[in-house]
Parts: structure tokens; C-alpha cells; sequence
């Protein structure tokens, strides 16, 4: 890819993300038409970045095309609501305890479920990356390294999840990932991780290892719980608008 494909694909990405976080912050609400003119001033791009990011937004849900009038905003009733980007997007915004909400409702019926089954289902390789994993989180919640911790907890959920042995569920892997991404980057985690979240992880882990699927659901629904009331708990009651946050 040459130095000009780059820089057209950062714009791209540049304008997607400044597009999806006034959509999904409700700046530019559901029915309200996007001009492809306006948007190039809007934003400082050619015409072909424009229809790039819209041809996304719409593959997303977000957008459409309406006879006669052009393209328009979407329902979020129509969004494509486990995409990584639009919980991103919504995490960034006004709508980020409704978002923690819904996502912390999702796990608590999935993971727990994710758990017993990889009980059953787990593989030795499987079983030895998860107890990796809790030993990492372990090393780095002592030492307050957040992002390498958020590595090691994102490599146990998403490792947790595979071992499901259902592809449904390992198909949640991003959609995880992106809640406890957002958990640290928008500062809902402690300066130190609880050690009773890195424990239950290691129960989990360690439940799992011995096919005991009852325990292995008992302390993952455990994890579930804490984090989403420790992130609830910490959503501040004024957020700024979408546009304030976006960065050039």
C-alpha cells in the first residue's frame, strides 16, 4: 500500500469514527439526511472518502437510502448493536450507561453459560491459557500496569469463550473485548484491580481444568456481577457531547 492509500484509509477511518459517535450520541438523529456536499466541507475530505465511510456506516445498519431524498440516519433499532464499533462508539458517548447496562445484562447470561460448557469442552492447550492468563493479570494488577492487564483479561475471556466449544459463543469474543477495553479507557477501573475479581478468575480457570462446571459458572457469574457494578458505579452523571470528545 503506498503512502497516498494510507493516508486516504486514515482519513477514512478519521471521519468513520467522528460520523458513528454523533449518530450514536444522537447529534445527527434517526431520519435526519447526510448531504454528501456538507459532509466533504464537514469534515475536509474528498468525496471518495466520504461515500467510503458511508457505504460502512450503512453495511453497519446505521445509514440508508431513501428514494428521492438520499441517505439518512437510522433507527438505532436497525444497528447492527453487537458490531465493536458501535459499543465503542456508544461507550464514548451520552449513551454509556445504557450501553454498560445492556452489555453488563448480555454477559451475565452468556459467560456464565461460556464457563460451564468450556468445563466440558476445554482443551489442554485451552485450559493452560486461561491459568496464563490469570497469572499475567495477577503480575500486572500488582504492579498497576492497566493495559497490560486489560491484555491478559481480554486473552481469559476470549480464550474462556472459544472453550465453549459453541461457535455462537466464541463469536462474542470482540463484542467482550470491547467492554473491558472500554472499561479501562474510559477510567471505570480501579488504580489496582480488585484481588477478589483476579481470584474468581482463577477459580474460574482452575474449575474449568477440573471439568466442574456448577463452580466454573458460580465464579464467573461472580466476575460478571463485580464489573458491571463497579463500572455502573463509576459512570460519572454528566458526560460531555460526542462532538467535544472527537478527536482531529
Amino acid at each position: 500500500m503506498g503512502d497516498n492509500d494510507q493516508t486516504i484509509g486514515g482519513l477514512h477511518q478519521s471521519v468513520l469514527d467522528k460520523l458513528g459517535l454523533l449518530i450514536t450520541a444522537g447529534d445527527l438523529a434517526a431520519d435526519q439526511v447526510l448531504k454528501i456536499e456538507e459532509l466533504e466541507l464537514r469534515f475536509g475530505v474528498s468525496r471518495s472518502v466520504i461515500r467510503e465511510t458511508i457505504r460502512v456506516l450503512e453495511s453497519m445498519g446505521m445509514v440508508g437510502s431513501r428514494r428521492r431524498v438520499g441517505v439518512i440516519v437510522a433507527p438505532r433499532a436497525q444497528w447492527n448493536l453487537f458490531d465493536p464499533r458501535v459499543i465503542r462508539w456508544r461507550l464514548a458517548g451520552q449513551d454509556r450507561e445504557e450501553q454498560l447496562r445492556s452489555l453488563g445484562e448480555l454477559r451475565h447470561g452468556v459467560e456464565p453459560v461460556a464457563a460451564a460448557l468450556a468445563a466440558r469442552h476445554a482443551t489442554p492447550e485451552q485450559c493452560g491459557a486461561l491459568t496464563g492468563a490469570v497469572m499475567q493479570m495477577a503480575v500486572h494488577g500488582r504492579s498497576g500496569d492497566l493495559e497490560a492487564y486489560l491484555a491478559a483479561d481480554i486473552l481469559f475471556h476470549r480464550t474462556l469463550l472459544e472453550s465453549s466449544g459453541n461457535e455462537m459463543l466464541g463469536a462474542l469474543t470482540d463484542v467482550v473485548a470491547e467492554v473491558l477495553t472500554g472499561r479501562t479507557h474510559h477510567h471505570l477501573m480501579p488504580a489496582r484491580p480488585e484481588p477478589a475479581a483476579i481470584r474468581w478468575h482463577a477459580e474460574v480457570a482452575q474449575a474449568v481444568q477440573s471439568g466442574d462446571a456448577a463452580a466454573a459458572e458460580r465464579a464467573m457469574r461472580d466476575i460478571v456481577d463485580e464489573a458491571t457494578r463497579a463500572m455502573l458505579g463509576g459512570v460519572p452523571g454528566e458526560t460531555r457531547p460526542a462532538s467535544e470528545q472527537i478527536r482531529s
